[in-house]
């Protein structure tokens, strides 16, 4: 409202509120300086502050042309009967969102012509009888911070002027009115650190048994597979048992009922499998896993073939051979050496064309690919362009399988699947890089880049684009030679774990934050 129509309107209340010809005089002290007053109405312009000496009573407040530059909480709690309040043409860049507390009557405001860039959500709460706003004139910055206003205006039974954005520039001269909120991305995500676990670890597996969230980790140096579980009373990870594993390089847990099983692929001495029958007991070892042909696993996953659970062992010993080992009776026995004389560094199960698949990383070759045919792994085809793959983990999303493959020297990659191969999609540089992993936390897909001479990199899958997008760096404190990442949520809370190879293990806190609010 322009300077005229306030005029016009105060013309209107004095002949409302006293006779023609009458002459109101307000009670002494209840007019400030700088300001007109009739009986229920006040236009106050240049003040150099806020007025307040006003009569509780007042049901039309117009400030104009003031040296206010910011609304406080409480600013009109001593005119609570206002209906009409006119802030205009002033230099006002701030508003609390507590500012308007009180005004329970108001049904006409105006912001127009000041300096806001944004406003604060809640700033309309408990104003139920607003029939009219206007906020044009002012610079809004399109961004998450006017979100709420957006979703807000559709669901009151007021009219509400915007006017236009201000920026970003990519949005600059468009009306408010018109931009679509579904489009706006207002919600981050931040990875804080939260614990240390002192012994350098090589791999972290999450589990459940028995309802409770657990993490495994393998600890080559201290000779264990070390089980962690939420300690709700100290409100932190505490050991919950270890099993002795000399020299072990992955610890890999199965639930199957009330039993756990734990393989311990171990560098020397032989891999082990370790299983405990019952809630109420420890784990024990119970079988010796293929000593002629595991000499120096690197790396074990879990997989279903045929309704049953089967281990498969990369081995990096020239003489050594990767074997799949699945259950048969009590214990776990080899089904199917693969890919023999390769040192095999790395074994992916991955679900291609609703058939299982795994992927081999070498040290000698490209990485190959094998599919389940005829109650056997036979080789489909290898992955081109990919020399020098350390390591390989998979994610789904949209519908697509993508391949996150690990190199120590250049770029690491992003590979999708096209129904025949995989195909080169983004490359990360990724020097002194072991582990480049995926991870599903919450409704996010992340992928973490370590690295053994710089920060470790969080990503972020853009939907829209279908490629990772930087997020942030891990740490403080920075991981020292990080080898695996797993997550768990437990207790409303989502936890990520990164195991060091030459730093003790950190855990940190997923956060979700709001940008809008």
């Amino acid at each position: 409202m322009g300077g005229a129509g306030i005029l016009l309107l105060l013309l209107l209340l004095l002949l409302a509120g006293a006779g023609v010809g009458e002459a109101w005089r307000p009670p002494k002290g209840k007019c400030p300086l700088r300001c007109s007053c009739s009986k229920d109405s006040a236009l106050c312009e240049g003040s150099p502050d806020l007025p307040e000496s006003f009569s509780p009573s007042l049901l039309s407040l117009s400030l104009v042309r003031t040296g206010v530059t910011q609304l406080k909480a409480g600013s009109f709690l001593r005119v609570p009967s206002l209906h009409l309040l006119f802030i205009e043409d002033n230099e006002i860049g701030s508003i609390s969102k507590n500012a308007l507390r009180g005004l329970r009557s108001l049904t006409h405001l105006s912001l127009a012509n000041n300096q806001l860039e944004t406003l604060p959500r809640f700033l309309f709460r408990g104003l139920e009888t607003l029939t009219h706003v206007d906020l044009r004139g002012n610079p809004f910055q399109c961004d998450c911070r006017v979100l709420w206003l957006l979703q807000w205006i559709p669901t009151v039974n007021a009219s509400v002027g915007t006017g236009a954005c201000a920026g970003p520039t990519a949005l600059a001269h468009m009306q408010l009115r018109h931009l679509d909120p579904k489009t706006f991305k207002c919600r981050a995500i931040e990875l804080s650190w939260f614990q240390t676990v002192g012994e350098l670890a090589l791999g972290a597996e999450a589990f459940s048994y028995q309802g409770e969230p657990h993490i495994i980790l393998a600890q080559p140096f201290a000779g264990r597979c070390l089980i962690l579980t939420w300690d709700y009373s100290l409100q932190r990870f505490r050991p919950e048992e270890e099993l002795s594993a000399p020299s072990v390089v992955s610890c890999k847990p199965l639930v199957l009922g009330p039993r756990l099983f734990v393989l311990a692929a171990r560098l020397w001495g032989g891999s082990q499998l370790w299983a405990r029958p019952g809630p109420d007991l420890r784990l024990a070892p119970m079988q010796a896993l293929a000593p002629r042909r595991l000499l120096r696993p690197n790396d074990a996953e879990l997989l279903w073939l045929e309704g049953q659970p089967c281990f498969v062992v990369a081995d990096a010993s020239k003489a050594g051979s990767t074997t799949l080992l699945c259950r048969d009776g009590p214990g776990f026995y080899p089904r199917q050496s693969l890919h023999a004389w390769h040192r095999d560094t790395d074994v992916e199960p991955l679900e291609l064309d609703g058939r299982p698949h795994l992927l081999l990383a070498s040290a000698s070759q490209r990485p190959v690919l094998f599919h389940w045919f005829g109650g056997r792994f036979e080789r489909r085809t290898d992955i081109p362009e990919a020399e020098d793959v350390y390591a390989t983990h998979h994610f789904q999303a949209g519908g697509d399988v993508f391949l996150c493959l690990t190199r120590y020297i250049g770029d690491s990659m992003v590979m999708r699947w096209d129904g025949s191969m995989f195909r080169l999609l983004q490359q990360l540089p990724s020097r002194g890089a072991h582990v480049f992993q995926p991870l599903l936390i919450a409704k996010d897909q992340l992928a973490i880049l370590g690295s053994d001479f710089a920060f470790s990199q969080v990503f972020r899958l853009d939907p829209d684009k279908g490629l990772l997008e930087p997020l942030q760096e891990l740490g403080p404190p920075a991981l020292v030679a990080p080898r695996a990442f797993a997550h768990i949520t437990t207790a409303g809370r989502r936890f990520l774990f990164a195991a060091c190879f030459k730093g003790p293990t950190q855990i940190y806190q997923h956060h979700e934050l709001d940008l809008s609010a």
